[in-house]
């Protein structure tokens, strides 16, 4: 009989764990509390308490290939970073593609997801679902995969701001936020510099009279637009920048804070973090920095209180605002799973891996795509969903629930030295090493140095180019047999894109033309030579006119 398998969310981390059900000869049921598919990704006029929300004018930080699915490479037309329209897009042409749509229940919601009494034997679990019109059901399942995420209960610090509750305007999370609509001329502070309150101050600075940007702890900034205009995250995301940070963290991080000082003063701007580079997700934002200089978003210390309708930062310095919004952040939590599987290792969710309750006696229970790093989501889920799927089939096994706790503790440890972790960005992993763990577990991480001496050509773009997730269909279980091919054509995809306007190239200049600028160059070298070292015999040897005549005779 088929393993009957709950999917817990129809976003991205959902769909593509009810595909690697699918891959594995499971049975996935997907219960979507909404209407429609995309989790965050889709846009909703009037969001739903307990449901994720998102503004008009998001924009993905990743760029398309590195945010892809490993076997569903985006259309080559879509831009590099795409709206969230564009996004939304993408996945209804994935869940299409591989016919997932049959297997989700919309408007459904999970309200409970308890052991079985016979849990010990067969690892089955009850799964209690309600209608939009009320109606409950009990389930059996034989595995649940929990793909909720964790952008739905705004985190709304009030007692932290003193005077809030009699503030005379209006504040609300950014959580409400769609647009600057009815914010024009307004006098605004937002709170908290993370990538939701860098993108609301500039989406409002363009109507507002004033936006004041509130940070207790500072960010490092950076754009989307790298180096001759390419998407960022495709430079210095290979495998070989992933081992020379490892070799040599603190250079690296040196060198990138350097880089990054020297298109933007963070000292200058007000935005100077106190964390290193790699320790915390960075704010992507190629407007801000113009903001700031022309005046249109100020940045400000932590807020100490309100008074009236006045705020009162830390500095001492007071403001009239009329609106104030909260980007303070998400709490999380999986109010369905019982109290015991929800326990707590530092600021984190005790999980092997990040997905498997160590507590278990039987494996049947995997947390999906609640996790952060320096890099996209759809391919962290993606290998996530590859292995839990496979653990539920019994082809892996997981280690005992003494030496889960271990390294759920040691790498807790680490997490904690290496990246700034809080309540409200509870856990991080560096991206490449936590994918190729995983992968390993799977059968998947591509093997360098057999690929040098197989397909020197695939090597090179595997190691040297961008670690894009295609590398995770070369081989093993779940083998692509177009993942070659979407290596080699990742680039023509990134650059489809900008062909809007065809520019042609400059007519190449004739053979004369081209060997006398050589010629003139290299005389003009080597007379500059004779002048510097004084060498006389040299000159002597290779005067001017003969040395140009031999020239002229070896260029033709």
């Amino acid at each position: 009989m088929l393993q009957k398998v709950a999917v817990i969310g129809a976003g991205p981390s959902g769909l593509t764990s009810t595909k690697a059900c699918l891959d594995e000869g499971l049975e996935p049921t997907c219960f979507e509390s909404s209407n429609d598919i995309g989790g965050l990704w889709r846009s909703k006029e009037k969001p739903e308490p307990g449901r994720a929300n998102i503004y008009k004018s998001v924009v993905i930080n990743s760029s398309k290939e590195m945010m892809s699915f490993s076997d569903f490479p985006p259309p080559a037309d879509l831009p590099n970073n795409m709206h969230h329209s564009e996004i939304l897009l993408y996945l209804r042409l994935y869940t299409q593609t591989f016919n997932l749509l049959q297997h989700i229940h919309f408007q459904t919601t999970v309200v409970s997801v308890r052991q079985r009494p016979n849990f010990e034997v067969t690892g089955q679990w009850e799964v209690e679902t309600e209608s939009r019109e009320g109606q409950r059901e009990r389930h059996v399942f034989d595995a649940v995969m929990v793909c909720t995420g964790h952008f739905t209960q705004p985190h709304l610090p009030l007692r932290d701001f003193p005077g809030i509750e009699s503030f005379q305007g209006k504040y609300f999370h950014s959580w409400d936020y769609r647009s600057a609509e009815g914010l024009e001329g307004k006098r605004v502070v937002v709170i908290g510099i993370g990538n939701s309150g860098g993108d609301i101050a500039v989406d409002i600075s363009r109507v507002a009279e004033k936006v004041y940007l509130s940070t207790r702890s500072g960010a490092w900034v950076v754009g989307r637009v790298g180096p001759g205009g390419l998407p960022v995250d495709l430079v210095g995301s290979s495998r070989m920048d992933a081992l020379i940070r490892k070799i040599f963290p603190s250079w690296t991080n040196r060198r990138l804070e350097k880089r990054l000082n020297q298109a933007l003063d963070h000292k200058l701007y007000g935005l100077k973090p106190n964390h290193g580079f790699f320790a915390q997700i960075p704010v992507v934002n190629d407007d801000l920095p113009a903001r700031i200089i022309s005046g249109r978003v100020v940045v400000k210390p932590n807020v100490r209180e309100f008074c009236g309708s006045s705020v009162v930062f830390v500095d001492d310095t007071i403001d009239k605002v009329d609106v104030v919004v909260f980007a303070t952040g998400y709490n999380y939590s999986f109010p369905f799973l019982p109290s015991a599987l929800q326990a707590k290792c530092g600021y984190r969710l005790q999980l092997y891996k990040h997905v498997f309750p160590p507590a278990l006696t039987c494996p049947t229970l995997a947390v999906v795509g609640f996790i952060h790093g320096f890099g996209a989501i759809n391919p962290l889920a993606e290998m996530q969903a590859r292995w839990a799927t496979r653990v539920f089939k019994g082809l892996i096994a997981l280690p005992t629930a003494k030496d889960m706790m271990t390294e759920i503790e040691k790498d807790t440890r680490t997490m904690h030295q290496k990246f700034a972790c809080s309540e409200r960005n509870p856990l991080q992993v560096d991206y490449i090493p936590y994918l190729d763990s995983l992968a390993e577990e799977v059968g998947v991480r591509p093997n360098i140095l057999w690929l040098f001496f197989k397909d020197p050509t695939l090597a090179l773009q595997v190691f040297l180019g961008p670690s894009t997730p295609y590398q995770y269909r070369l081989t093993g279980p779940g083998k692509w047999a177009g993942a070659r091919q979407a290596i080699l054509t990742q680039w023509d995809r990134v650059f489809q894109p900008f062909r809007t306007r065809v520019v042609s190239e400059p007519k190449p200049e004739s053979r004369f033309s081209s060997n006398l600028s050589i010629i003139m160059i290299l005389s003009g070298a080597v007379l500059l030579c004779c002048v510097f070292y004084n060498k006389h015999h040299l000159c002597s040897c290779f005067s001017a006119p003969s040395f140009l005549r031999s020239l002229q005779e070896t260029m033709g």
